[in-house]
């Protein structure tokens, strides 16, 4: 007879969690084939997780704690950071997708999970901030809208790499200059 290890379990069903969600969005989701990619059945889901939107909001927020442990905000670096922010989604694609599905889903309504969202943000702009005290990045723009700002630079190529093909081309020299572009813009636009 095997031994239950509910701590494995938990993460494959996490895992199957985050490719579903990133490949199907919350409403196109299915508990039925996260249950089989995990091998384990749906009541453990439920029992582990929720329903299908609280397990969308944990998925969430454990990998937004993993880009935030991973790439923290550096205001003394811009560029470093936009750099290491880059190339975390581009070996992590699946967080941009989950934000993305999200924003088609909820729009402008309140989040689940809202409280602590916010709160990971404070301490993110809270940085930015910081560098603004010590002169280090520009106070001309308020710190979280410089900090929304700088990621929507450094994500939106990763998230609409269709468009980052047509208007700048598809060769890796192509991807090295956007890239070299994408450090320089930042710089300019958090320059004191």
């Amino acid at each position: 007879m095997a031994v239950r290890d509910p701590e494995a379990t938990k993460a494959r069903i996490f895992e199957a969690a985050v490719a579903e969600f990133a490949r199907h969005g919350i409403a196109g989701a299915r508990i039925d084939r996260i249950a089989a990619e995990a091998k384990a059945n749906k009541q453990l889901i439920y029992a582990y997780f929720g329903n299908k939107a609280e397990l969308f909001a944990i998925v969430l927020e454990r990998k937004m704690l993993d880009l935030a442990e991973s790439v923290p905000v550096d205001p003394d670096d811009i560029e470093g950071w936009v750099d290491r922010l880059m190339d975390y989604h581009a070996a992590h694609p699946e967080l941009l997708r989950l934000l993305f599905w999200e924003g088609l889903e909820y729009g402008t309504d309140e989040l689940p999970h809202e409280g602590e969202r916010q709160e990971h943000y404070v301490r993110k702009v809270a940085l930015l901030r910081d560098g603004q005290e010590r002169g280090v990045v520009t106070d001309a723009i308020p710190a979280g809208d410089l900090l929304f700002l700088l990621t929507a630079l450094a994500n939106w190529t990763a998230v609409v790499p269709q468009m980052r093909r047509i208007l700048v081309g598809g060769e890796a020299d192509d991807r090295a200059r956007l890239r070299a572009s994408v450090k320089e813009a930042a710089r300019r636009l958090a320059a004191r």
